[in-house]
């Protein structure tokens, strides 16, 4: 099987859009960033840290070629402490690095048909599907180029990022 092309890669090649969706309320929970912020460490716009810079980097070329970057996440309410601290983490990781956040609870996402999986469309070119394990872990990227898919993942994102709030109108319960 041929190597797949990675995030980075994927991103490179894009064009004019990027859309990702989330619907876990939980990733990567053994995240050091994240026990960081359990002790009370909040970012700061004023004091990049390398952790968010490495996404900013990412982004930015694609960013400054005209790419939309969205990103719209399905959450329960009341939301989870993870979600908290994506919340509280946006502005500075995803809104300062180009992106824009949207919102839905996922009580509002009922009767709208949302594939399995997380992923990342790119263009209308690929689809970049994330498996992960019961804590939150990547354990899998699978990459596609399959129209239909693609046609499904894109039109699920659009059905979600027309009923989600703006990240600074969500006020998460």
């Amino acid at each position: 099987m041929a190597e797949q092309p990675t995030f980075a890669e994927l991103l490179a090649r894009c064009q004019n859009s990027a859309v990702h969706l989330e619907m876990r309320d939980g990733y990567m929970l053994d995240d050091p960033v994240l026990h960081a912020w359990r002790e009370g460490h909040r970012p700061d716009l004023s004091s990049p840290e390398p952790w968010w810079l490495n996404w900013h980097q990412l982004l930015q070329p694609a960013v400054e070629r005209g790419v939309r970057v969205r990103r719209a996440r399905v959450v329960s309410e009341p939301i989870s402490e993870y979600i908290r601290y994506e919340y509280d983490v946006t502005s500075v990781m995803n809104i300062a690095a180009g992106e824009l956040v949207r919102w839905l609870p996922r009580s509002n996402a009922t009767d709208l048909l949302l594939p399995g999986n997380d992923y990342w469309v790119f263009d209308d070119h690929a689809v970049q599907v994330i498996h992960f394990n019961g804590v939150g872990t990547v354990v899998e990227r699978e990459v596609s180029t399959d129209s239909r898919l693609i046609a499904q993942c894109q039109s699920a994102f659009e059905a979600v990022w027309e009923r989600a709030t703006p990240h600074k109108d969500y006020n998460p319960s």
